[in-house]
């Protein structure tokens, strides 16, 4: 073997939170769709079907933002978000390539938000609304409903809180 073949195999790989992460995306993506699949196919709009005390299933299509925020707006708002999601999508890739490998709690965190703006990305893409199933209620009180890139995104921002605060919940271990 030449000189410049070992430096090859003893390099330690890509160091970019970039390199390790896509694996994460392609879940939380695959996940959400199937599960947005399965909720069109089998559940009827605005019918809930209890699954334990407190959580429902129930189709629901949102055409604004969290919390149907911009929901009545006259349909401008899709392609507001389809862009505002292209370009984070960008922002997100372009600090995951900054990014220590190393940095795993704040780089996971990133990818659970990028997979989750992809998925709902889909939906507006595809359908000009995203598709909401999950429905969480204490008593008479509902929760907006929401779906898996929903709840992606929500871990996402906080563990991106949690990492600004120095909490780090996800340790890094170098074998």
């Amino acid at each position: 073997m030449s000189d410049s073949d070992s430096s090859v195999t003893d390099s330690p790989g890509c160091d970019r939170a970039i390199c390790t992460g896509s694996w994460l995306l392609l879940l939380i993506v695959v996940v959400d769709q199937v599960s947005k699949f399965l909720a069109e196919a089998f559940l009827i709009f605005h019918q809930p079907v209890a699954i334990i005390p407190s959580l429902n299933f129930m189709l629901a299509y949102n055409t604004g933002a969290a919390f149907s925020f911009l929901d009545q707006a006259g349909g401008w708002q899709n392609t507001f978000f389809i862009i505002v999601a292209v370009l984070m999508s960008l922002v997100l890739l372009v600090i995951l390539y900054r990014t220590a490998r190393k940095e795993l709690q704040f780089s996971v965190a990133l990818w659970l938000v990028l997979g989750g703006a992809i998925g709902n990305l889909i939906d507006r893409i595809r359908l000009q609304k995203v598709v909401d199933f999950i429905d969480f209620y204490v008593g008479q009180w509902h929760f907006a409903t929401f779906n898996i890139a929903d709840m992606a995104i929500s871990m996402g921002a906080f563990l991106l809180i949690m990492d600004a605060l120095n909490f780090h919940l996800i340790k890094y271990r170098k074998k």
